[in-house]
């Protein structure tokens, strides 16, 4: 995000909060698809994805009286349409899955080793490879796996992690690491062959 962004994100909350409900549709309109994104790593459902979305943006509305702008309003955004979806899963008995995003999957695929499509061999070892990458992350605790995925599939910073964790950003650096690590450790024995 530019400073120019978080600069104009600050003003519109401060119209926002100044009871300008026009400036919080502008917010909306810049963000919905982000949170759209966010919750849909948590829910496959596309009607509850919306659903969510609008229940996240209420939420932000409510609570924007609280925001004090210590963080960007991207990452407070962000935190709440993470729990929307944990909230909405455990509401349902069920654990929030980490899955790869379609954008997430083609970048993988355009990684140096995996460019050769040409052969059924190497089909299937793209294959495998994908489904030890997916499995490693759903084995890994949610604390490693939200901090990666929150750096690798958002790209957030480690300030804008710590903050959305709410931990400190040796905390995430450490998360990350080790989420890191249990993954290559579980595709090194197939990048070997």
């Amino acid at each position: 995000m530019t400073s120019d962004q978080s600069q104009t994100d600050r003003q519109l909350v401060g119209r926002v909060q100044n009871g300008e409900r026009a400036a919080f549709d502008l917010l909306v309109i810049r963000y919905q698809s982000r949170v759209a994104s966010i919750i849909s790593r948590y829910i496959h459902d596309s009607q509850d994805v919306l659903d969510l979305t609008q229940e996240s943006f209420v939420k932000a509305y409510r609570a924007i009286g609280r925001f004090r702008g210590d963080s960007a309003f991207y990452t407070w955004l962000y935190r709440i349409a993470v729990n929307t979806a944990k909230n909405h899963l455990e509401a349902r008995g069920r654990r929030p899955l980490a899955v790869m995003e379609v954008e997430d999957a083609e970048q993988l695929d355009a990684a140096p080793g995996l460019r050769d499509l040409g052969s059924p061999e190497k089909q299937l070892q793209r294959d495998q490879l994908q489904t030890a990458i997916d499995g490693a992350l759903d084995e890994l605790p949610e604390e490693l796996r939200s901090a990666l995925l929150l750096r690798e599939a958002d790209g957030l910073s480690y300030e804008d992690i710590a903050q959305v964790l709410e931990c400190p950003i040796g905390t995430v650096r450490s998360r990350i690491f080790r989420a890191r690590d249990a993954i290559d450790r579980r595709i090194a024995p197939m990048l070997e062959t």
